[in-house]
Parts: structure tokens; C-alpha cells; sequence
């Protein structure tokens, strides 16, 4: 193992990853550069060659690499530590996350909108009902994950397009492969759980454009707890 790859503990997808992150900064690998073949990699990282595979595909989920039997594994986004004060591993998660809210957005964001349009009767009770629960976990003190995914889900349904469901879960999975608990946070968004009321009562009231600015009002507080994370203070 080389001087400048940190030893491995449980092989985890977020530990090889972290490890390759600080292998890329340490040898300077930009953007359009190779990384090393998945062989070298792993013996670098003292992994088997499967987990080095298995954690290269979540970062080609979330478009950070491009992988193919030509080309290798080619790097498409820049990983860089933004401030000395953060480890690489925290600066990196947070670039990852706010590449997919990035593109989560428009699809969120439309999906409220469209639900606010199409919704029939049975789908708008099936908001409100989630919505309530949601609100019953948060006051309770527990966590609320389970119930939000379950709330935003009805929304997706009631849009009447499947793949709205289809590629926000894909994005989430592909994050959430790899960090588990975005900063060790399991419920990072708190703050946004209060405004999924007025959320669930546009679209009930078929208020489109409302609906539309409260979600992108949920996705910017997102983003403002995610930057805060890296010492930033710009929205």
C-alpha cells in the first residue's frame, strides 16, 4: 500500500471512496484524467477487486465518474477539498449531495406542480394523510425519514408519470449507497418538515404555482444546510 492511501478499516463503499478521493487529490488527477485500473486500486487499498467495482459504480450513479471496457474509469467531476478546515471525505459528500439536489430540483419541483394539476380525489386524501403523519413523527421526536419518503412518494404518484418516482428514487439510492447519514446527520432537513404542510395543501387545493414555490423553497434550505456544512455562508 502506498504512502499517500490511507489503510482501509471495514472496506465500506464510503471508505473506499474516501480513499480514492485522497489518492486523486494526492496524485493530482483532474478532470477527463484515468484513475488507476480497479486491480491496482485494489491492492493499493488492500481491498478485494469487487468492492473497489462495487464503489466505483456508486460514484458513476452520481456522474462523478464514467466507466467503460475501452475507456476505463474516466473522472468527470473535479474532487478537491474546498476548505482545510473540512476533511476531503465531508467536502466531497458534500459536493455529491448538492450534484443531486441539483438535479433532483426540477424533477421535484415539477412534480409538486403537476400533482397540484392531476391529482384526483383519492390521490389529494393520500397527500394530506401523509402529510399528517409526517407531521405526527416530527412533533413526536422521531424520525421522520420513513414518512417523508412516504409523502413525497404520493406526490410522485399523483403526477400520473411513474418515472418522476422512478429517477428520484435512483438519484436517493445512489447518494444514499454511500452516505448513509449525509454528515452523520440521519435527519439533516429538519428545518424543511414544517413547510411540507403548506406543500400538501396547495396541491389538495390544486394551487400549482404555489406548490411549485414551496418545494423549491424546501430544496433551497436543503442546499443552505449542505453549504453551511463546508463553512459557506452564500445561498
Amino acid at each position: 500500500m502506498s504512502d499517500d492511501t490511507p489503510e482501509l478499516g471495514s472496506g465500506k463503499p464510503r471508505e473506499v471512496l474516501d480513499a480514492v478521493a485522497e489518492m486523486i487529490v494526492a496524485r493530482g488527477i483532474g478532470v477527463g484524467d484515468r484513475l488507476p485500473p480497479e486491480i491496482e486500486l485494489a491492492r493499493e487499498l488492500g481491498v478485494g477487486r469487487s468492492t473497489v467495482r462495487e464503489a466505483l459504480r456508486s460514484w458513476q450513479s452520481m456522474g462523478i465518474v464514467t466507466r467503460n471496457k475501452g475507456a476505463g474509469t474516466v473522472l468527470r467531476a473535479p474532487i478537491h477539498a474546498q476548505s482545510m478546515q473540512f476533511p476531503l471525505s465531508i467536502s466531497l459528500e458534500a459536493q455529491s449531495l448538492m450534484r443531486t439536489l441539483e438535479v433532483r430540483r426540477p424533477l421535484e419541483v415539477d412534480s409538486a406542480r403537476l400533482a397540484a394539476l392531476r391529482a384526483d380525489e383519492r390521490q389529494r386524501h393520500e397527500i394530506m394523510t401523509r402529510m399528517y403523519e409526517l407531521m405526527d413523527a416530527l412533533e413526536a421526536g422521531e424520525d421522520w425519514r420513513p414518512q417523508d419518503h412516504a409523502f413525497h412518494a404520493a406526490i410522485h404518484d399523483a403526477t400520473g408519470n411513474p418515472l418522476y418516482k422512478q429517477l428520484v428514487d435512483q438519484l436517493q439510492h445512489a447518494f444514499h449507497a454511500v452516505y448513509e447519514a449525509p454528515f452523520g446527520e440521519p435527519q439533516l432537513g429538519t428545518d424543511t418538515i414544517p413547510l411540507h404542510r403548506p406543500l400538501a395543501e396547495a396541491i389538495r387545493d390544486g394551487d400549482a404555482d404555489e406548490a411549485a414555490r414551496i418545494m423549491n423553497q424546501i430544496l433551497d434550505l436543503v442546499e443552505k444546510a449542505t453549504q453551511a456544512k463546508i463553512g459557506e455562508t452564500d445561498a
